[in-house]
């Protein structure tokens, strides 16, 4: 198994575990948020989809356009407000999708490339740009499992125990 068929296994089982923790988010309490300065729960959702597709183009494509709006706008007015979980999670079906075709028409020879913008100060190679991907996933998991936690006074993982 090559570089790129692990980050794919791996693209699919982190998607499919947070898809189940996203799924146990109350649709009436999309806005939630345990303190005003924090994305709520639908905003997170939104924001690991919008920023896959954008990292995603940052790798394969050298293109910046995510940060370009992101970095002046804030997250905040990026994202903007949520109305429906289920918009949400069919956005989020479409991007992972578009990662997982993109990603494996790539060839294997380019992931060693590097990806350099001053402007952000970022300098990374296409695999670890990929891999944070991932990781940028599990994160918002957790983040969503314990929001849920929080609010519902259940738990909410993927882990069946």
């Amino acid at each position: 198994m090559d570089l790129k068929e692990f980050f794919l296994k791996q693209k699919q089982a982190t998607y499919k575990n947070s898809l189940k923790v996203f799924q146990a988010i109350p649709p009436d309490q999309l806005g939630w948020r345990p303190a005003e300065d924090m994305l709520s729960l639908g905003q997170i959702v939104r924001h690991v989809g919008m920023s896959e597709a954008g990292v995603r183009r940052v790798a394969l494509e050298n293109v910046w356009e995510y940060y370009e709006k992101r970095v002046p706008l804030g997250l905040f007015k990026l994202l903007g407000e949520v109305t429906s979980l289920a918009d949400e999670l069919s956005a989020l079906e479409r991007i992972h999708q578009e990662t997982i075709t993109a990603v494996g028409a790539f060839p294997i020879e380019r992931w060693e490339e590097e990806r350099r913008n001053d402007a952000f100060g970022v300098r990374a190679r296409v695999a670890v740009i990929l891999f944070g991907i991932n990781e940028h996933n599990t994160h918002h998991r957790a983040q969503v499992g314990t929001y849920l936690h929080l609010l519902t006074g259940q738990r909410a993982s993927h882990y069946a125990l």
